[in-house]
């Protein structure tokens, strides 16, 4: 394989994103297959989730570096990015196209009928017309789809054990994520089923992460439900601090913000998610196609309390919960 786009052009379309670049052509140059991984997301929060999805290339035989090239390319939790870099990952020929979350593969989609595409989808794949049905996905996508609006009553459920006689539960959602509207349904449907008054609060900035907490301290929120965005992901220690400021239970939707400090988090297992996009990945490097290989759906799903955070809110976890949990961080 060629590269179609040189580095001075690529810099420039990317805006200094894609450093990681001679990978690529070094390992065309070697006559090597290279997967481009497009993500909304940064290195430094999902490393250990690109880890799992190495993985899962290599229960396929395919070894990075050794007998496989990857391009890794970050938006850095800005979405309207992703366009740009699909298409840079399509110009320049990759093998396979892993597409990290529904804005990823929608732009990956959108950019090529090519190339295979394997998805990690937090929306219903079928409602956002990635595939015809998850069976048959047809045409060059397939994936998994971790459908994340269907943990929304869990997640409150659990917040509901937590502090029984709290009033209002404040949800924080990113009006920018592609899954908002699917989060905000799947929440405020929870709250009505159990007659819980929630009130929602919208963050997209990081100053508007800092006024959301604000906000729910002023009205006195019981605790809080934060959604999930790769632009919080990012910032989740930012999260983990002002819930910790404001002495606010909180909720998350990531195994990873209970170990930067906050205090409890109910998630499909995401590392077994990549490592299964992985496994797909290798198998369509082998020659099978995506039309061919049904969307996964996620059968592992993780509780993680953090029995620090809890002391220093002055709560109680109930034995059930506690239980319950698949870790329990002290």
């Amino acid at each position: 394989m060629t590269v179609t786009i040189g580095r001075r052009e690529l810099l420039v379309a990317l805006g200094g994103a894609a450093a990681a670049w001679p990978l690529t052509a070094r390992a065309q140059q070697q006559a090597l297959p290279v997967v481009g991984f497009l993500s909304p997301g940064s290195q430094g929060a999902l490393g250990h989730l690109v880890a799992a999805f190495r993985r899962g290339l290599n229960e396929t035989g395919y070894f990075e570096h050794r007998n496989v090239g990857i391009e890794y390319l970050w938006a850095e939790g800005q979405n309207d990015r992703l366009p740009a870099l699909a298409d840079v990952l399509v110009r320049a020929r990759v093998s396979v196209i892993c597409a990290a979350g529904p804005g990823a593969a929608l732009a990956a989609k959108a950019a090529t009928t090519a190339i295979p595409i394997v998805f990690l989808s937090g929306e219903e794949p079928g409602k956002i017309g990635l595939v015809e049905s998850y069976n048959r996905p047809s045409g060059n996508v397939t994936g998994v789809a971790v459908v994340i609006e269907r943990l929304g009553a869990k997640r409150l459920g659990l917040l509901r054990e937590l502090i029984p006689s709290g009033t209002v539960i404040a949800a924080l959602l990113n009006p920018r994520e592609t899954t908002f509207d699917a989060q905000l349904n799947d929440v405020q449907e929870a709250a009505r089923a159990v007659g819980q008054q929630i009130q929602i609060l919208r963050a997209s900035t990081e100053r508007e992460i800092d006024a959301a907490f604000a906000s729910a301290a002023q009205m006195r929120a019981a605790a809080m439900l934060v959604g999930i965005s790769f632009f919080y992901t990012i910032r989740r220690e930012q999260l983990a601090s002002l819930a910790a400021q404001v002495a606010l239970p909180t909720i998350y939707g990531q195994r990873e913000y209970t170990s930067a400090g906050g205090l409890i988090s109910y998630a499909s297992d995401l590392a077994d998610a990549y490592r299964q996009a992985g496994i797909y990945t290798g198998r369509i490097l082998r020659g099978e196609k995506p039309a061919d290989l049904p969307v996964l759906q996620p059968t592992k799903f993780e509780l993680v309390i953090n029995l620090k955070t809890a002391k220093a809110l002055g709560l109680a976890i109930p034995d059930k919960l506690l239980a319950l949990a698949d870790e329990v961080i002290e």
